[in-house]
């Protein structure tokens, strides 16, 4: 895990090192390959931002106990964790995270059902608890974004006419709901007063459209071994990113950048020049600054009540979104 270890999470350190044991009982299952896929997805890592978010907004409130809180903590890492098994699949994506992919190792068809066996054992953590019909509510809204941004990123790849609203849509649909909706039911969870739990879902949105938009900055600027991934990986799937959106509106070889971005053929050399064509353009600053923008307005949204420590943990997460380089 990436996350963990960083400063800004000591609030929660002795929960998280809790939800890595419990994500591995989660994906268990008496079916080999199965428990081979689980074991290697929650070993390959990931950053837990998404369930760090939900354990500190649970200590807004004053029903924090851990035992409680844990199930929905590890079901919105394992749905995460399913939804990329399938994006996976979807973008015949190799290696995340410097690791092979589920498909690349087990193929396809065993990629698909290995990530549906993780939604459902995502809600079969859920169900039964206390946690009301609001939660459940927002579980089901959650995965129904997901899909909705996916299939909207599908309907746009190898596309130079986008627009940045079209582009906004998009990532709020597959990052930034997802991330409102985690900071909103920690606190929901916790009984946190109304107000906190509005704060920190607009908190989670501001910093979610933020993270989507560093991370599509690090495909254009990043290092392939920091990233898992290969440099250019969007440009050569067809996803068209803001810094790109940018530099087709922008620079003056556009056209050269249109004929790249809208083949599907494209070649490494393609890549390459697409890549320097964005870096040399204003692309990367203009999409910085509205990262910045969203970073502060996530500080903005955050309550007044909130636990100091509490505000602080949720300050560094903004300001480590903001200078992330994987």
């Amino acid at each position: 895990m990436q996350i963990a270890d960083v400063t800004m999470f000591q609030i929660i350190k002795r929960e998280l090192a809790t939800l890595e044991e419990e994500l591995l009982r989660a994906v268990s299952s008496p079916v080999p390959l199965l428990q081979e896929m689980g074991t290697h997805l929650v070993r390959s890592g990931g950053k837990r931002l998404r369930p760090a978010l939900y354990l500190l907004a649970a200590r807004s409130g004053p029903a924090f106990k851990e035992s409680r809180m844990m199930p929905l903590a590890v079901a919105i890492e394992i749905i995460h964790m399913a939804s990329l098994v399938h994006d996976d699949v979807i973008d015949s994506a190799d290696t995340r995270r410097g690791s092979p992919t589920a498909n690349a190792r087990w193929g396809n068809q065993a990629a698909i059902l290995g990530g549906d066996f993780l939604f459902a054992q995502a809600f079969t953590l859920v169900s039964g608890r206390d946690y009301g019909e609001e939660i459940a509510v927002r579980l089901a809204e959650l995965v129904r974004e997901l899909s909705t941004g996916e299939i909207l990123q599908d309907s746009s790849l190898y596309q130079a006419g986008l627009s940045e609203a079209s582009y906004y849509e998009r990532i709020e649909k597959k990052t930034a709901h997802f991330l409102a909706l985690c900071s909103e039911m920690g606190a929901l969870v916790a009984q946190a007063p109304e107000a906190v739990a509005r704060g920190l879902y607009k908190y989670g949105h501001a910093i979610g459209m933020a993270f989507q938009l560093t991370d599509d900055l690090l495909d254009i600027t990043g290092d392939a071994a920091k990233l898992g991934k290969p440099a250019g990986n969007d440009i050569r799937q067809g996803v068209v990113t803001l810094p790109v959106l940018r530099a087709l509106a922008q620079s003056p070889d556009r056209a050269e950048l249109t004929a790249i971005v809208t083949d599907e053929a494209m070649t490494d050399a393609m890549v390459e020049r697409a890549l320097s064509i964005v870096r040399a353009s204003d692309g990367v600053a203009y999409a910085q600054a509205k990262a910045d923008e969203y970073l502060a307005q996530a500080k903005a949204a955050l309550p007044e009540p909130l636990p100091e420590a509490v505000r602080r943990a949720f300050i560094k997460a903004a300001d480590y979104i903001g200078r992330r380089d994987f």
